[in-house]
């Protein structure tokens, strides 16, 4: 795969430190957030991986929170 493809390639599964990098969070928030099942994970082997979907939902269910908040 070239350099500019890969550029160009929308990502499938983010790392947690990549999720962490979208939602704008410190690796260890992703990672607690995770441990209390509020941001959904798939596993290969021993990798968990977050796929943009999870990260999607995850910004939904703040947004709820913090209508219900509100």
């Amino acid at each position: 795969m070239s350099t500019a493809l890969a550029a160009t390639a929308k990502r499938l599964l983010y790392r947690p430190e990549e999720a962490a990098a979208a939602l704008g969070i410190g690796r260890s928030m992703v990672y607690e957030e995770i441990r209390l099942g509020r941001l959904r994970t798939v596993r290969i082997g021993r990798r968990r991986l977050v796929p943009p979907e999870y990260v999607a939902q995850y910004v939904e269910l703040l947004k709820r929170e913090a209508e219900a908040a509100a």
